[in-house]
């Protein structure tokens, strides 16, 4: 079982973008992004939706794995 901040880690690096410009793209902070990957913050559904498009990846592989 993964966790929401897992697949955005993996997602992130796959697409070879270090969390300071991940956070450039989606105009927020690294420190942001890092409680993303942490799972200590959700983001909102309009960053979900950001992120998605930033990563050109789907919601089914953002979201893999979470119960």
């Amino acid at each position: 079982m993964c966790s929401f901040g897992e697949n955005l880690k993996n997602l992130r690096k796959l697409n070879r973008i270090s969390q300071k410009d991940f956070a450039l793209k989606m105009n927020t902070t690294q420190q942001r992004v890092s409680e993303w990957e942490c799972n200590k913050v959700e983001p909102s559904l309009y960053n979900i939706l950001k992120i998605i498009k930033v990563l050109n990846t789907t919601f089914d592989d953002l979201t893999d794995g979470i119960e």
